[in-house]
């Protein structure tokens, strides 16, 4: 029964164990950064925190044991184990406030972000979780020692040690990820893990209370058997050590092309490491249910493990294929995404789940073999699991981080299958004999097998299929030719790849014919920039905050890509210092591939690059800057949504001048209106002016103010505009007056402040964005803003809508000519709002050829949009009916509807008159209403309403009481109220 319940512990502690690893990632991300030096220090930390304790609580259990039976009492290893699981919770319960105090002081040492300021929050991370992972290592020396009945008892019952406390691992895992740190946030999933570790700990103190006699192996073994002879263990733990270190080493890398198959999100690296832990536990599992070990079983087992390794070498190019194919078969929807995360689970077990298993038997064996060799229980397994640790630790500094300075994927995965080729060596010398001449052999002939292993074809890796959700042709013919059939990015001619540290970069050339190239750059299999495509949004996130701000002196860019926002921000005259935060060296080393797009920015003096992640360069940074441009990547990618929490934007709004200007990009593409409202209002808590621009759809850029008043002062902007300097970086991108550049506009300044927010924001500490973005990525739907078009954001939008005041400045309309092409610009812009001032334009000049000629040319676009939805395309329908969309900008008494309004038509001018709301020519809520106040169930005849002709509403609404509208129309007509005063929020 003790044992048992010992076991069942063991899981929840295994649970909590690695619940605690996820949940001091993200907090130390805080303090180290997200980039993957950071992430490896932290791994290592928590290694060799494990690793020590494996080595110090075997000591420990030897001398408890010793010093009891001097005393002629059992011991109470039990009680031990419990005072230090009682130490692991309580600890736990006072880290949220240790860690605020810790890094309180690192705030106020003064250091950087790189170099000895990175030392020194190491240290000071050592601090922090180190105590808590040294007392995690007494899990299985002492509860080894304390629960086997005998020695050939000891076997089975560490294997079920180990076996329970990975298999809660597992579930940790996936919990973490999935599940708590999402729905919890960190200080509470904290409490509540160490109120597991304080309950465990309870238990195990009292089942100790009295103590008990433990397994004594010199009465176990053999009379007449020698002692072993120092150093004769030695190569077991050389075992131990190699085996972890190519384990953790696989992992990371199984984690990175796993990252470019299913998109490296924090979904993709919890299902990674939940499949090696639960196969690891099923090794060992499987090693406690054999009957009888043979002794060459563990050599076998070693050997098994290298070979299947070699195998799985040839299959890791295939995977982005087989994953699109899993993925089309998940319908796009809130119900798939467990099911496909699921069946994903199952697939990548199928693919490294034996071997992995494998190597869960491992330390099991290794530790079979060496129990009748060794003179105590416990300090033989703390050792071996100290070594199998510092193995591991040596995985994550090397095989997830230094390795990749001198070699890509497939090169590091060849280096974790050689160290398992040795270990398999050593562990044969080692049970059958041979000298070190034989040894060198051995690893010389398994050195030439891997190299000579042929190269991973990067470009089938990059192929970035993650991103395709629908059924695609040729699966029929295999994985890697459906990858060059389907892949848009493989034909591509290869600038620049390479696996760096922190990512997987590729820069590739498109041609466009006519003699017209752009080049992209993708990291992790996701393309992140490209010339020609992205550089209206690349260089207006330049233009816009430099145009606004106070004055454009100094600026911050967060990610190079391809370098164009640095570089035009570096062209104007007024710029003197422009640095970046780029985190990869991969991007940094392609980018001279993009100097002919955005003016030599890689050779620029005023640019000067910091290579770390963003927030700590943020953060450490002791300077002020005018403007601050965030364009990370996509929020779902793991570590971008530190750059979106309140606690970064709040960092660098600290970091503005007075006046300066703050602006992050954001995209409505492959997400949605949950994740788009997270965001907005996060930006809203810390920035007390907002704006919200388009550079084309789906690009969206959200402006932070420090001075309203240089917001609002369109003539400023239109003579800053007008500078050679800004009026080239315009004229660039494509527009080609000041009023077409003020149709980017769409969330005038305040608007956002006078809505209402439902929910918490994004923090460090209650990490909600990355959870919900990666959902969204999944269904791959577009973001709708909030409906703002209602009483006093309505009326504050049209107050402060930027082209209305351009227009109300000079004269109070536009021409015809100058009309037409800042409806075509508010088109490329926005989308389907564009089609609010078209409808304006028709209610005011409905005659206008320049109008009707713009009407044309955009039914011609709805059909070719119509057509793109209707094959399966996201998107939402144009418009039909424009002169419907007029008709909402009707004054009181204007009448240009027939008095009469189906209800369907009704209906549909409630839906476009929220749809497709647009601040700068705001549609009329009192339009709306008159609407339905003409709305019936069915058409009058000319006998029942004389008064049609006629323009008094009172006789209009007299004879509409006479048509009996009907309960729907009614209904309609007081949503339509609700909606357009705001009480429609609340329901």
């Amino acid at each position: 029964m003790t044992r048992a319940v010992a076991l069942i512990l063991t899981a929840l502690t295994g649970f909590s164990g690695l619940v605690y690893e996820v949940a001091w990632q993200k907090y130390l991300a805080t303090l180290l950064g997200s980039h993957s030096e950071a992430t490896s220090a932290v791994l290592a930390i928590f290694l060799g925190g494990l690793s020590t304790g494996y080595a110090l609580f075997g000591r420990v259990t030897r001398e408890h044991v010793a010093s009891a039976k001097h005393r002629g009492v059992p011991p109470r290893l039990l009680f031990l184990y419990g005072l230090l699981e009682g130490g692991i919770g309580l600890y736990v319960l006072v880290f949220p406030w240790f860690f605020e105090a810790v890094r309180a002081l690192s705030f106020a040492m003064p250091h950087g972000a790189s170099g000895l300021g990175f030392v020194i929050d190491v240290a000071l991370t050592i601090v922090l979780i180190g105590p808590a992972s040294v007392m995690m290592g007494g899990t299985i020396p002492i509860l080894t020692q304390a629960l086997a009945r005998s020695l050939e008892d000891a076997t089975r019952f560490h294997a079920f040690v180990y076996a329970f406390n990975t298999f809660g691992a597992f579930a940790g895992a996936l919990a973490a990820g999935f599940v708590l740190i999402p729905a919890l946030g960190l200080v509470r999933v904290m409490l509540f893990m160490g109120l597991i570790n304080l309950f465990a700990g309870s238990v195990f103190l009292w089942l100790g209370r009295r103590g008990r006699e433990v397994v004594s192996l010199e009465q176990e073994k053999v009379d007449g058997e020698e002692a072993p002879a120092t150093g004769s263990l030695v190569a077991y733990h050389v075992v131990a050590l190699l085996t972890g270190f190519a384990m953790m080493t696989l992992q990371t890398t199984a984690i990175r092309v796993a990252g470019l198959s299913f998109g490296s999100s924090q979904f993709t690296f919890s299902m990674i490491v939940a499949v090696f832990v639960l196969c690891i536990a099923l090794g060992s599992f499987a090693v406690s249910l054999l009957p009888k070990i043979p002794r060459a079983v563990t050599t076998a087992n070693q050997w098994a493990l290298f070979g299947l390794f070699v195998f799985l070498y040839f299959q890791f190019e295939k995977t982005p294929g087989w994953a699109q194919m899993l993925r089309s078969l998940f319908r796009d929807a809130d119900g798939g995404f467990a099911p496909y995360y699921a069946a994903a689970f199952v697939g990548v077990c199928v693919l490294i789940g034996l071997p992995v298993l494998l190597s869960g038997a491992v330390l099991p064996l290794l530790f079979h073999s060496m129990r009748s060799e060794a003179d105590h229980l416990g300090d033989t397994a703390g050792n071996l699991y100290g070594w199998n640790t510092v193995g591991s630790l040596l995985g994550a500094l090397f095989g997830g981080y230094l390795l990749y300075f001198w070699f890509d994927l497939h090169g590091v995965y060849r280096v974790a299958v050689l160290a398992l080729a040795v270990a398999a060596i050593v562990l044969t010398l080692r049970a059958h004999g041979g000298g070190m001449a034989l040894g060198a052999i051995g690893s010389a002939a398994a050195l030439a097998v891997l190299v000579a292993l042929p190269a991973w074809d990067h470009r089938l890796l990059h192929a970035g299929l993650f991103r395709e959700r629908a059924i695609l042709p040729h699966k029929e013919l295999g994985a890697i030719e459906f990858i060059r059939r389907n892949g848009d990015m493989i034909e591509q001619k290869t600038l620049y790849q390479s696996d760096d540290p922190i990512a997987s970069v590729r820069a590739f050339e498109i041609d466009h014919g006519n003699g017209e190239r752009s080049v992209s750059i993708a990291v992790n299999g996701k393309s992140d920039g490209n010339t020609f495509g992205d550089y209206m949004t690349m260089s207006l996130l330049a233009t816009l905050p430099a145009l606004f701000a106070e004055k454009a002196e100094r600026a911050f860019v967060v990610g190079w890509g391809t370098g164009i926002t640095a570089g035009q921000l570096a062209r104007f005259e007024s710029m003197q210092l422009v640095e970046v935060a780029e985190i990869s060296p991969g991007v940094m080393e392609a980018a001279e591939h993009f100097d002919f797009s955005n003016f030599e920015a890689s050779r620029d003096p005023k640019i000067e690059v910091i290579t770390s992640d963003a927030y700590r360069a943020v953060v450490r940074s002791k300077q002020r800057y005018d403007v601050i441009v965030s364009e990370p990547s996509n929020p779902w990618v793991t570590g971008v949504e530190m750059l979106f929490s309140r606690d970064f934007l709040e960092v660098a709004k600290e970091k503005l001048t007075p006046g300066g200007v703050y602006v992050q990009w954001f995209h409505e593409y492959e997400t949605d209106a949950e994740v788009l409202d997270i965001v907005l209002r996060t930006y809203t808590e810390v920035f007390d002016h907002v704006a919200i621009w388009h550079s084309k759809t789906p690009d969206l850029f959200l402006l932070g103010f420090d001075d309203p008043e240089n917001a609002l002062d369109e003539a400023r902007l239109e003579r800053r505009a007008q500078r050679p300097d800004f009026a080239a970086a315009i004229a660039a991108v494509g527009i080609g007056s000041f009023p077409e550049l003020l149709a980017h506009e769409i969330v005038p300044l305040g608007v956002l402040h006078a809505h209402t927010f439902d929910g918490p924001p994004h923090t460090l500490s209650h990490p909600i964005l990355a959870d919900a973005a990666g959902r969204a990525f999944f269904r791959g739907e577009y973001a709708k803003f909030p409906f703002t078009g209602y009483a006093e954001p309505a009326r504050i939008g049209a107050a402060n809508a930027l082209l209305p005041r351009y227009i109300a400045r000079t004269g109070g309309r536009l021409d015809d000519a100058l009309r037409e092409r800042t409806v075509v610009e508010a088109c490329t812009a926005h989308g389907l709002p564009c089609y609010a001032p078209l409808a304006q334009w028709l209610h005011d000049a409905p005659n206008s050829p320049a109008m009707q000629q713009t009407a044309a040319r955009m039914r011609q676009a709805a059909e070719t949009r119509r057509r793109w939805v209707e094959a399966g395309n996201p998107g939402e329908l144009a418009p039909r009916n424009v002169g419907l969309l007029a008709a909402l900008f009707n004054e009181p008494g204007q009448r240009r509807t027939a008095n009469f309004v189906p209800l369907e038509t009704a209906r549909m001018a409630s839906r476009e008159f929220e749809r497709l709301y647009f601040h700068p020519t705001p549609f009329r809520g009192d339009a709306l209403e008159a609407i339905w106040l003409r709305c019936g169930e069915r058409p009058p005849s000319e006998a029942e309403c004389e008064s049609e002709a006629s323009a008094d509403e009172d006789a209009l609404r007299a004879c509409m009481q006479r048509l009996r509208p009907g309960p729907r129309c009614r209904a309609g007509l007081a949503e339509a109220r609700r909606l357009i005063t705001g009480d429609h929020a609340s329901n």
